[in-house]
């Protein structure tokens, strides 16, 4: 947003301390947030044996496994408010794309629109593909889809993602495009 929207003010904005401080705190709520259902998730009584159907240990597949309703509903709270900070950041990185667009849109140059549309669109779609499809694999109820279509949710949020970015940034890379 800031190099596209506030390009003259890139430099005093984001310098080597506000890009520290936006990593530590997206660090620090990861790890508060894994921290806190791991924990809750470790408390879990089991009463439907261990075995999880999904290729890794997914919340609301531990949680169908859970005999106590008190902890399954504290979290199931967990998880909402994970999913809703997640749709709160979601929201505030669409407000920003459409600033981005609205600037984009104004640069008179075609081949200036063109090249930060292709540095912004396949950014969004990643990050759509990950924050919806993970929305919908942990906000819907348990009994409504096959264990099939939870495991290709699962699947598209976990692997799709962090194996398309390399793709995406590295297909911008001019040397890559001319080998």
């Amino acid at each position: 947003y800031v190099a596209i929207c506030q390009p003259l003010h890139y430099g005093t904005l984001l310098g080597s301390r506000a890009c520290a401080h936006m990593a530590a705190a997206a660090w620090a709520s990861g790890f508060l947030s894994a921290l806190l259902h791991t924990a809750n998730t470790l408390s879990l009584p089991l009463c439907q044996g261990n075995a999880v159907g999904q290729f890794f240990c997914e919340i609301p597949q531990i949680l169908r496994l859970s005999c106590s309703h008190s902890d399954y509903l504290r979290e199931t709270g967990l998880v909402v408010a994970s999913c809703c900070l997640g749709f709160g950041c979601f929201v505030f990185m669409m407000m920003s794309y459409v600033q981005i667009f609205r600037a984009v849109l104004r640069i008179p140059s075609q081949q200036g629109r063109h090249k930060a549309f292709s540095t912004c669109l396949p950014h969004l779609a990643v990050v759509s593909l990950f924050v919806t499809t993970g929305i919908f694999a942990n906000l819907k109820p348990p009994s409504v889809s096959p264990p099939l279509l939870d495991l290709v949710m699962s699947f598209l949020y976990s692997v799709v993602p962090p194996a398309v970015n390399p793709v995406i940034y590295s297909l911008r890379n001019q040397r890559l495009k001319d080998a």
